[in-house]
């Protein structure tokens, strides 16, 4: 699929890549700001595999995201002012102010909703999967998840549903070298976390998570396999989260120094890079799509600002489908 993506298609992911990185900026600066309740958890760093893997999904193909899943809902196509105003528990949020960072949802565009439950979007994605089998769609179900979450039990026995039954998944593993404050090196069995697929008898594939016309192109084979029929797949991006594990987090358990020397691997200048080679990223173009964002971003913020409080009266609304 590399050799295939036409310039058009190039610049989009480009595009989409910057708005991932901005909007996380931008949240990590409203909380700072007091003006975002609870945790974030930013995925800045991590932009070529929510956008490389969404990029080859329909608008009606699902998605299972996580914490850290900010990205996933954008690069799904999720709308910057109704996730800005969620984020600080405005009315005309995703879930109108209630659920905030990790439960933003969108089920009109396949998103199923972000996870505060660490491994929580497997068993969601195997139960979509399976209404696609029997429903005889061509649709697939893409679950992101950490590499902590690849030790709970419910990626395993996901996996091993997903398997017998042939579902039309593909389980994205974002290995971005730590669960909350515990390396990936001292709390996995395996070196890489696309080899526990052999035990479950489907492909494993593990690509640099940083080089999103790579995520692009693994993720693209594993969707058409899943769209044949053929069953699911294990894709490792391995990538890394600049930021902490949330905002605010200290850091002890990694230094400074290895993040800086991540931040040589960063996915957009990387990218940039390839598109500036190409003659596509050239003159003013670079600029022209970093203030089209900022605009956007600057908009979606008035939005949310604008927007009413939720009523205290309404925390017990929207909770049962027939109350």
């Amino acid at each position: 699929m590399k050799s295939t993506v036409s310039a058009r298609e190039m610049l989009r992911l480009y595009r989409t890549m910057v708005t991932v990185r901005k909007f996380e900026t931008l949240a990590g600066e409203l909380f700072a700001a007091g003006k975002i309740p609870g945790f974030i958890h930013l995925s800045i760093g991590q932009e070529a595999s929510s956008v490389g893997v969404c990029s080859v999904l329909r608008p009606d193909d699902y998605i299972a995201t996580t914490h850290r899943g900010h990205g996933h809902v954008i690069a799904k196509g999720g709308d910057l002012k109704k996730m800005i105003a969620e984020l600080i528990g405005r009315k005309t949020g995703y879930c109108k102010g209630k659920g905030g960072s990790m439960h933003i949802a969108d089920f009109s565009l396949g998103i199923l909703g972000a996870n505060g439950v660490v491994g929580g979007g497997f068993p969601i994605i195997v139960g979509a999967g399976l209404s696609v089998k029997l429903r005889h769609t061509d649709q697939v179900a893409v679950c992101f998840f950490g590499d902590g979450a690849s030790n709970r039990g419910t990626f395993h026995e996901a996996m091993n549903m997903a398997s017998i039954w042939k579902l039309p998944i593909l389980f994205v593993c974002e290995n971005n070298c730590y669960a909350s404050t515990t390396p990936t090196t001292y709390a996995c069995s395996v070196t890489s976390i696309a080899t526990r697929a052999a035990g479950y008898n489907i492909p494993g594939v593990s690509v640099d998570g940083n080089d999103i016309l790579t995520v692009r192109e693994a993720a693209g084979r594993a969707v058409d396999r899943a769209r044949r029929g053929d069953g699911p797949t294990l894709l490792e991006n391995k990538t890394y989260r600049r930021r902490g594990h949330f905002e605010g987090d200290p850091q002890k358990y990694r230094t400074q120094a290895e993040v800086a020397e991540w931040e040589k691997n960063d996915p957009l200048l990387r990218f940039a890079s390839v598109l500036k080679k190409k003659k596509l990223l050239i003159g003013e173009k670079e600029k022209e799509i970093q203030e089209q964002v900022e605009r956007e971003l600057k908009e979606a913020v008035a939005f949310a600002e604008q927007s009413e409080w939720p009523n205290p009266e309404e925390a017990l609304e929207d909770m049962f489908i027939n109350p």
